[in-house]
């Protein structure tokens, strides 16, 4: 039944594997709660009841709300899926509620930090250089997530629309406007890059081998690059993509044209960018109001 229920959320679903991979793990660990093992485990035998026992554990083990209720996302979509295919007839999570979890507003990097990436890039930089600086203004200057980048191919970039392409979560195409400055990099880049390399493979990003770059390669250059730069905080290709969010509110960006541009299936997750706004906005307002300080 699991190895079923991965392959429909790999086939039928599309989902990334390292999705895939995150629901398995849930469902196993599930299952090894429960005192089964994949082979004769029964879903059919499963109550809510056993359902809450498990997400009692869990608590009661220091696991954070927002990984519990993954967790439970996990079970509810595999039991969906046996209820669709006739294995079971009821759904033991249908009333697990969501453990109620504290809101955390996205970080980002201030923007003055943020339009000096370039600071240091000349004529002479290195391919591995170049490539590792490319990577920072890439994610900033159009907010893809990490493993969007990773898959970015060359033929995703139009200089004559000055687009990137990006295929998102569920496959789902989108095309992004590119500024001036980055596409200037992405020439530098490629000319670099096709000299680097007499075998140019398809990918955009590669390795000091030659092949696809992968996401923990990513992870630690946009960390040492961020740090390059004087960024204090949390540095991680997710900042990048909060930091564009952030920004584009900032100068009168609509959140549907940002919903559009992040690849978000729901205005309600764009949203959460509209709190820093927000914040910014109000101290704006206690500073400059002539009644702000009085009592």
């Amino acid at each position: 039944m699991i190895a079923r229920f991965e392959q429909y959320l790999l086939a039928e679903k599309r989902y990334s594997p390292h999705t895939v991979n995150a629901y398995k793990t849930d469902i196993l660990q599930f299952v090894d709660f429960l005192g089964y093992t994949p082979s004769n485990f029964d879903p059919s035998e499963v109550t809510s009841l056993l359902v809450r026992g498990w997400v009692a554990s869990l608590a009661e083990a220091g696991v954070m709300a927002t990984s519990i209720n993954r967790k439970i996302a996990s079970i509810r979509s595999f039991y969906t899926y046996l209820r669709r295919i006739g294995a079971v007839k009821k759904n033991p999570t249908a009333k697990v509620i969501h453990l109620k979890q504290p809101k955390r507003l996205p970080s980002f990097i201030d923007e003055n930090t943020a339009i000096h990436f370039l600071d240091e890039v000349d004529e002479d930089c290195d391919f591995l250089k170049l490539r590792n600086v490319l990577i920072v203004e890439l994610l900033y200057a159009s907010g893809i997530r990490r493993a969007e980048l990773v898959a970015l191919q060359l033929g995703d970039i139009s200089m004559e629309e000055k687009t990137l392409k990006v295929l998102g979560k569920g496959r789902k195409e989108r095309k992004i406007p590119l500024l001036p400055g980055t596409l200037s990099l992405i020439k530098c880049y490629i000319s670099e890059r096709t000299e680097f390399f007499s075998d140019a493979q398809p990918y955009l990003f590669l390795t000091a081998k030659g092949e696809q770059i992968y996401p923990k390669l990513v992870e630690r250059i946009v960390k040492e690059q961020l740090k390059i730069a004087g960024v204090k905080g949390k540095k991680s290709p997710h900042v990048l993509r909060h930091t564009f969010a952030t920004h584009l509110l900032d100068y009168g960006a609509d959140l549907v044209s940002i919903k559009e541009m992040l690849g978000h299936a729901s205005i309600g997750t764009t949203q959460i960018y509209t709190h820093n706004t927000l914040e910014k906005i109000q101290n704006a307002y206690r500073k400059a109001h002539p009644r702000a300080d009085s009592k």
